[in-house]
């Protein structure tokens, strides 16, 4: 992407140019400053952080404050990258005026610059209310970790020809109401290619194999931070979690041995002004 804060229409001039676009999570104010360091051209602000920021089983017990709370972190920490922040379950599935306010919210108190929720063809109503009310919206099909319950669990969605046509057809109709980019998470890499040839927006791909238009991980599986499990469609490109327990128990085992705080880790104090206290001490 060129310089400068990353915009709708610079996402959606990336697919037209053939360029090919890097998206991923953040959910605090250091990992926002990262992000934006490394020049992502949008960094999420996922309803995943209920399960690696904060020990939630799923998605599903996330809440409006809780994405409002993590959004704001993000957006201290990202002048360039576009923030996009997760509408998390039943925050836009009670019906469009519900689903409007709280799109504004994330925006307006929360301080992203798009919003992001799951859903296809049953939900292009909702979406086109709140593109409509002039809050851009990215799409999500696939795999929807939301209703992940309803679709078998974590698994990948689309193998067969009426399923992986369904699919299409959820991106087809998000597109139409003006969605500016698709999440399509976890389905064959063959589809996800059809995806990225039938609508004219950018797909993002998360486990979607190389032919769409982007690509999008959990920063904290893509760093190994988070080990209680890992996706097949996540690279590890290092694994900082040993790396920081190593350091945290060998802090433990100086303080413990009496090595840390050395003297360069400590303040000193004047010797007269500290005869003077000693004295005043013993006087009283």
């Amino acid at each position: 992407m060129a310089e400068g804060k990353v915009t709708v229409p610079g996402i959606i001039q990336a697919k037209k140019e053939g360029r090919k676009l890097v998206m991923v999570t953040a959910y605090d104010y250091p990992f926002g400053l990262m992000a934006d360091e490394a020049g992502v051209d949008m960094a999420l602000v996922g309803d995943s952080l209920g399960m690696v920021v904060l020990g939630l089983d799923s998605t599903v017990p996330v809440t409006m404050e809780m994405m409002i709370h993590h959004i704001q972190a993000v957006v201290r920490g990202c002048k360039r990258a576009m923030v996009i922040g997760d509408m998390p379950f039943m925050s836009y599935n009670t019906g469009i005026r519900d689903a409007v306010i709280n799109a504004g919210r994330l925006m307006k108190d929360g301080g992203c610059d798009a919003v992001k929720l799951e859903g296809g063809v049953d939900f292009a109503p909702v979406v086109e209310a709140i593109v409509k009310a002039g809050i851009p919206v990215q799409g999500h099909v696939g795999l929807t970790p939301q209703t992940a319950s309803a679709l078998g669990g974590f698994k990948m969605q689309g193998k067969d020809a009426a399923a992986a046509r369904r699919i299409i057809d959820d991106a087809k109709a998000l597109e139409a109401v003006g969605v500016f980019s698709i999440v399509a998470e976890a389905v064959p890499a063959p589809l996800g290619a059809l995806l990225a040839e039938t609508v004219a927006v950018p797909v993002i791909g998360i486990g979607a194999g190389v032919d769409v238009d982007g690509q999008v991980l959990v920063t904290h599986d893509m760093v190994g931070l988070f080990d209680r499990f890992v996706p097949k469609f996540v690279k590890q490109y290092t694994k900082v979690r040993p790396t920081i327990i190593d350091a945290i128990k060998a802090y433990g085992q100086e303080v413990r041995d009496g090595s840390f705080p050395a003297p360069e880790h400590s303040f000193g104090m004047p010797d007269e002004a500290l005869a003077a206290l000693k004295a005043a001490l013993k006087n009283d």
